[in-house]
């Protein structure tokens, strides 16, 4: 995470709020389109898919939180949209059609990089930017709730569960660095 400008002072607005802003929306618009995708084909017939749905809501709320601060504080959204919108559903409806074992190691793996993510951005920020640091934070244990659900559900269960898990959190880390910029 780059931090503020030179020449910043505390008090000061930081010039990466921005850029984290957008990824941070990008990310939550990703899992809404990824909880999309998995209960597109597990319906909602499965145990899993009740659980999915419950983090879907939670997320589709961090959604419209995000996409508050953006028209409130003027940030310019990711241009990948299009891009996180058939990705994120494709990585959702690939996991189901796994498996409910692999939907929930989907979202461990998934949540895992956020929770890093979100760690970050509360170090970068410190207390430069106390709304932004308090909505970061009430996300961040919403999520590491979800990867606690998703574990506890079956996802290290999923066949292939490591090399699973490793190419999605690579995946997520991708899609964060292009989305701060991009």
């Amino acid at each position: 995470m780059t931090g503020p400008a030179p020449g910043w002072r505390p008090g000061d607005a930081r010039s990466d709020t921005g850029s984290m802003i957008r990824v941070d929306q990008a990310g939550e618009y990703g899992a809404t389109r990824i909880y999309a995708g998995q209960l597109a084909v597990l319906g909602n017939r499965h145990p899993a898919a009740r659980a999915i749905a419950r983090m879907a809501t939670q997320e589709a709320r961090h959604l419209r939180h995000f996409d508050e601060l953006i028209a409130a504080r003027g940030v310019r959204p990711t241009l990948l949209q299009p891009v996180w919108n058939v990705a994120g559903y494709a990585l959702g409806a690939a996991t189901a059609l796994l498996g409910p074992d692999a939907a929930m190691a989907c979202t461990a793996a998934v949540e895992t990089e956020i929770d890093r993510h979100y760690a970050d951005q509360l170090d970068a920020l410190g207390e430069d930017d106390p709304a932004l640091s308090a909505t970061i934070a009430e996300f961040q244990a919403e999520e590491v709730e979800h990867r606690e659900i998703a574990l506890a559900a079956g996802a290290e269960n999923a066949i292939g569960y490591p090399l699973l898990s490793a190419f999605i959190r690579a995946g997520c880390r991708a899609a964060i660095s292009l989305s701060k910029r991009i």
